[in-house]
């Protein structure tokens, strides 16, 4: 296996020179999103634990499964846990501070088609197939996950199966912006409504479901949360990196839950492939960082 993890392909590794870099052995993923989150709350409460001459006041910790497919919070209660807010271990690299995230929604598009002979399909043949790729260029080819940044948002078709007779798509539609959020939902919907009245029939038929949306609009309410992390960073050494998170947190769905709850790095890079790595020095400092925090919550206000 011919996989190397070098300066060429991946220059963020300048920025560690130094440090001690845990990687994978190349034949599967590292999986430190999020087993890095994991060993730094572990570590950080085993320090508190083992000094009890650090102020602090009441903590709660939780580990949540399914995290990738948004159902990690399925079953997770606000109230049994018994905070006042909290702060998923999650992000990328050292210093990120995210209390924004995408907009999310899923679509499964099916489109019916009618397979006749094709020696004798003219005026009679609606190929599935060949309406799946018209679906897909009829939509803003600049908002596809390739060619975006930032708050830019996109549609991203992950799956797509068929035949002449019957095809299948399922798309991701995500925007930071609620009102582009919707927007995008809308034009999907006009897209679907464009081609039944093409080709004359309803051949095509949505499910599109909302899976969560952006904390922003809640955390907003309570911003210490976040400005405790930022000064917490700061005290620790480290200097704040605040971004928007281009994907989604079960911090998305706590917070829409009643638990605030912005996310700060655990360290890792290259998350969910064979190049993800993470610097064990990132990972201390996350560890120092979640101290602290709780170190500036118990001062006197």
């Amino acid at each position: 296996m011919d996989l190397s993890l070098n300066i060429n392909e991946f220059p963020e590794l300048k920025k560690y020179i130094g440090n001690t870099i845990i990687a994978t052995d190349g034949t599967t993923l590292l999986g430190a999103d999020d087993k890095a989150g994991i060993v730094e709350i572990i570590e950080a409460m085993k320090y508190l634990i083992s000094h009890p001459e650090i102020k602090h006041g009441k903590i709660r910790i939780g580990f949540t499964p399914d995290e990738e497919i948004g159902k990690g919070v399925d079953y997770f209660s606000v109230e049994k846990f018994g905070a006042d807010f909290a702060y998923t271990l999650d992000g990328g690299e050292i210093g990120e501070l995210e209390y924004e995230n995408f907009n999310a929604a899923g679509a499964k598009i099916n489109i019916q088609g009618r397979n006749i002979h094709p020696g004798y399909a003219k005026g009679k043949m609606i190929n599935a197939l060949n309406i799946a790729t018209e679906f897909n260029f009829l939509l803003p080819e600049f908002m596809k996950p390739e060619y975006t940044q930032d708050y830019e948002g996109f549609y991203h078709l992950i799956d797509i199966n068929g035949s002449v007779e019957n095809a299948t798509m399922q798309y991701i539609i995500r925007d930071h912006d609620r009102k582009l959020f919707e927007d995008k939902k809308q034009l999907m919907l006009k897209t679907a409504h464009f081609l039944n009245q093409k080709y004359g029939s309803k051949i095509i038929t949505i499910d599109m479901n909302d899976q969560y949306y952006n904390m922003r609009e809640m955390v907003e309410k309570e911003m210490h949360i976040v400005e405790t992390a930022f000064k917490a960073m700061e005290l620790c050494g480290v200097k704040p990196l605040v971004v928007p998170i281009r994907g989604g947190t079960d911090g998305a769905r706590l917070s829409y839950m009643g638990l605030l709850c912005p996310n700060i790095f655990a360290g890792g890079h290259n998350f969910h492939g064979k190049f993800e790595f993470v610097p064990l020095e990132s990972m201390v400092k996350a560890t120092e960082v979640i101290i602290k925090i709780a170190e500036l919550y118990a001062q006197p206000k």
